[in-house]
């Protein structure tokens, strides 16, 4: 039996969950199918997500088609909980993304398909609600063509769209004009098919041709498209037969070395730790010993493996397959099980540009509070809780306002802990613009440690992230007190990362790249905490000299007004700091888009209906970083401030 992995994704209301109760009816898991609107689907099983009808955390359920065992992982599609979908992209084998046919492509399908080419995972696409008033195939299939990928085939074609009887009619080998579209799609990535094409079509079977479709849908080079109705299902057998003929089976050996990656990690009804594992390679067994992270290790005290609905208590979890794992206290997600790192997380999409504080209505839960928190990014890392301890207040990181009040009702349904909310503020970040070096001697005033460390600071490429490397001599490092030099390398970049959390402004800092220089200690005096407390002086005695520019998000905005509206639309844009780059009319409408500081959008979206009668259009997400105009915004610092060597000292060796 072949095992796929199989992510479900879409914009919002595309029909996405409604989609996956009806593959499971199909496959017979489930006698009746679930609705969205009345809250008792099988994979939104939070009663927040019962309530609001919107998938708020990624969910896995099995089923089997054929010789093929699916694990299907139905994903949010708001993209204030885009952090769910960048978790479950790296354990994926292929996809189906789901557009509406009535809305079309919309900016989240956008977002996602550019992930899914990235990442060349295979990806089938059907186009939902063909029953539905005001689906439109033609205009669909051109705005996947021109807003998404050109390298697409219809299978099939709708018929009787905008009617309850609307069904799909799959082409076959008679149809002259589809097997001339295949190969032509085809044949860019077949020069053999080509040829044979060429001098004698006849030669040229159907067999073939779908073989080659097969080929190069699992290597991500085309796109089959499918036509249907999740309500009614219409066309859904037709794409549950392309999942198992078009889409590839999980690789990997099973008796080879363990590796995987923690995709999810959620608490059980004692408070238990649960992870959501995608095994890449070799077995895991109930009473294993388990490497995970960087340096942990814990025993599996027990295992879940999903079959034929959801997950069931199993004796192992092997090469291919997803697991729940138990016993793993210390784990977290994005975590490598085993040594190996070609599992580590990577990020698809852009970070939460939005912050807020966490205040408790009754200060008596301020304890209580930080707890529920931590339990929270536990199971959504992109939180990223702050907290300020001289001021006694919490900070959490958003995409959006939404996530702010499901963050808030979960904090009350599950903790019984109300609270209320600061205004959302900007999240800006710096990056390094010079080079800047430092080193503190062992031994040498000013440094009070009994260790030297030595800093260089340099800016590197945009989106590059933070890189660490070591350029000192193995001698010079404690090696009576770290078991490795990769250990050592390890706590030295752990302490720069948390140390850049907060730059010369308060902001985090990216792109740049961090050399260790210098080394050097006395044994057996010098300790682990010696050279943990020197590197924040250190790194930003490196980075001040550096020197730091803050930069703003930046939206990249999709504007469509009635034309008549334009003459008021323009001035807004420009005193909310919009700069349009393509301005086009369309009979009636107006389209412009551009750039605009992220900070603005919100203002812009409670704006447009007063601007637009009611009548206006707004896509916006996050096309990059800019350096701010005008005056520097700063944020409190959280830390003990390395920048202020007195205060510092006085923290963490209490003297100064």
């Amino acid at each position: 039996m072949r095992t796929l992995n199989l992510g479900i994704l879409a914009h919002v209301d595309a029909g996405k969950t409604s989609l996956t109760e009806r593959l499971l009816y199909a496959a017979g898991v489930i006698d009746a199918i679930g609705s969205v609107d009345d809250g008792n689907t099988q994979t939104d099983s939070l009663a927040l997500e019962r309530q609001r009808g919107i998938t708020i955390k990624s969910a896995v359920v099995s089923f089997v088609i054929a010789d093929v065992t699916v694990n299907l992982i139905d994903t949010p599609g708001h993209p204030d909980f885009i952090a769910e979908v960048e978790r479950v992209l790296g354990v994926l084998d292929g996809a189906v993304l789901v557009i509406s046919a009535v809305e079309g492509v919309q900016p989240q399908t956008r977002v996602l398909m550019r992930a899914l080419q990235r990442l060349r995972i295979p990806t089938l696409i059907f186009i939902n609600k063909i029953d539905r008033g005001g689906a439109h195939a033609g205009r669909v299939l051109r705005g996947i063509a021109e807003g998404l990928t050109p390298a697409i085939i219809p299978l099939g074609a709708a018929c009787g769209l905008g009617t309850r009887g609307a069904r799909y009619a799959p082409y076959g080998a008679a149809d002259a004009q589809f097997t001339a579209r295949l190969v032509d799609l085809l044949a860019d990535h077949d020069d053999a098919l080509l040829a044979a094409y060429v001098n004698d079509e006849t030669v040229v079977s159907y067999g073939r041709l779908r073989r080659a479709l097969a080929v190069q849908t699992g290597r991500a080079l085309v796109h089959p498209v499918f036509f249907g109705s999740a309500i009614t299902g219409a066309g859904v057998d037709a794409l549950i037969a392309g999942i198992a003929e078009l889409l590839p089976a999980a690789g990997g050996d099973v008796d080879g070395p363990v590796a995987g990656a923690v995709f999810k990690v959620e608490r059980g009804p004692g408070g238990e730790k649960i992870a959501y594992v995608r095994m890449f390679s070799g077995t895991v067994r109930a009473r294993d010993r388990l490497a995970f992270g960087r340096d942990n290790e814990g025993k599996v005290t027990a295992i879940g493996v999903f079959d034929r609905g959801s997950a069931a208590r199993g004796a192992a979890v092997a090469a291919g397959q997803i697991g729940k794992l138990w016993g793993l206290d210390a784990i977290r997600i994005g975590d490598a099980i085993g040594r190996s790192s070609a599992t580590a997380a990577r990020h698809h999409f852009a970070p939460p540009t939005l912050e807020t504080i966490v205040v408790p209505r009754r200060p008596e839960d301020r304890g209580a509070l930080h707890v529920a928190l931590a339990q929270l990014a536990e199971q959504d890392p992109l939180i990223n809780l702050r907290q300020d301890d001289r001021g006694q207040e919490i900070a959490v990181s958003l995409y959006g306002e939404v996530q702010k009040e499901v963050i808030g009702a979960t904090l009350a349904d599950d903790f019984d802990i109300d609270v209320t909310f600061r205004e959302t503020t900007t999240i800006c970040i710096e990056r390094p613009v010079g080079v800047g070096a430092a080193v503190e001697t062992l031994g040498e005033a000013p440094n009070p440690f009994l260790a030297t460390v030595g800093l260089r600071v340099e800016p590197a490429a945009i989106d590059g992230g933070v890189a660490f490397r070591l350029e000192v001599d193995v001698r010079s490092m404690p090696l009576y007190v770290y078991k490795s030099v990769e250990e050592f390398r390890g706590a030295i970049e752990d302490t720069v990362r948390e140390t850049l959390r907060q730059g010369l402004y308060g902001w985090q800092v990216i792109d740049c790249r961090v050399t260790m220089t210098h080394s050097g200690y006395v044994s057996p005096a010098s300790t682990a905490g010696d050279f943990r407390k020197l590197t924040p002086l250190v790194l930003m005695s490196a980075l001040k000299q550096a020197g730091t520019v803050v930069c703003e998000p930046i939206h990249r905005f999709h504007l469509e007004i009635p034309a008549d509206t334009f003459g008021a639309t323009a001035p807004a844009l420009a005193r909310l700091g919009a700069v349009p780059q393509r301005q086009e009319g369309r009979g009636s409408a107006y389209l412009l888009e551009g750039e605009i500081p992220a900070a603005r959008v919100h203002e812009l979206q409670q704006r447009l209906p007063e601007l637009s009668r009611g009548e206006g259009v707004l896509e916006s997400a996050f096309a990059c970083y800019r350096p701010v105009r005008g005056a520097i915004p700063t944020r409190p610092r959280s830390d003990h401030n390395p920048l202020n060597r007195k205060e510092y000292l006085l923290h963490v060796v209490r003297r100064v």
